[in-house]
């Protein structure tokens, strides 16, 4: 992968970034996406925000390497550190657990008044953005699952708006599996669940199989509800009663 050919995970989040944007890419590695945006012409400016000493170094050289240095700004610091309110109005950050992404989000919620849209695309815990979003007033407008390389990857798509749109009254399998995921239903989706299911499955039984201890009780409550809502959002529920 370099900046004149993204990963499909990447390529996946670089189309969702508006015509003209200013954006933010928090830990952004390489630059790999801001420079390949900008290359693209699609762009306004860019700033490259990195934590680590080695890829920050790495996504200057790069930007300096494709002669971008005018267009794109690569500056260290921790989440939304990077960036001054008002400087930028899309954020973009991929490669990171949930939990990680909404801490970011949380933590710079200042920086977000300008902001009309953000592009997340999490390796794991997506719930944890849905309810940061929801939590505080970003509308879900769109999501994408994808795989690469064996991996399974989700991108959520969110703007200013009303929180509740995407969801009705079965919010916790929404929450945990996705609005717009859940009504497509591809095959990628049915395969990520389904493993999840059984993993879960798994780890279940191996709790119900040790003995009784009263620390393990609400874990297993925990996996049976989720075990129980995947079943519904698959419709696994129906066809077993059937």
């Amino acid at each position: 992968m370099n900046s004149n050919k993204l990963s499909v995970r990447l390529k996946t989040v670089a189309k969702y970034v508006p015509n003209g944007a200013r954006i933010a890419d928090i830990g952004s590695d390489h630059a790999y996406l801001p420079c390949y945006l900008a290359k693209h012409q699609k762009i306004e400016s860019a700033i490259a925000g990195e934590v680590v000493e080695g890829p920050y170094q790495s996504a200057v050289r790069n930007v300096k390497a494709e002669g971008l240095t005018e267009m794109i700004e690569v500056r260290m610091g921790d989440g939304l550190e990077v960036i001054h309110p008002g400087e930028v109005d899309c954020i973009t950050i991929a490669g990171m657990g949930g939990t990680l992404i909404a801490n970011i989000l949380e933590d710079g919620k200042e920086k977000l008044s300008t902001v009309n849209r953000l592009i997340l695309q999490p390796n794991i815990s997506a719930i944890s953005i849905r309810k940061w979003l929801l939590e505080n007033g970003w509308e879900l407008i769109n999501e994408e699952i994808i795989e690469e390389d064996g991996k399974i990857y989700e991108i959520l798509v969110a703007e200013k708006g009303d929180p509740k749109r995407p969801y009705d009254n079965t919010i916790d399998i929404q929450l945990l599996m996705g609005p717009f995921l859940l009504k497509k239903q591809d095959e990628v989706f049915k395969k990520k669940w389904l493993l999840e299911l059984k993993n879960w499955q798994r780890i279940n039984k191996q709790l119900e199989q040790a003995a009784q201890k009263p620390e393990t009780i609400p874990k297993r409550r925990e996996l049976e509800y989720k075990i129980k809502l995947v079943k519904e959002g698959l419709h696994l529920e129906e066809t077993e009663r059937s």
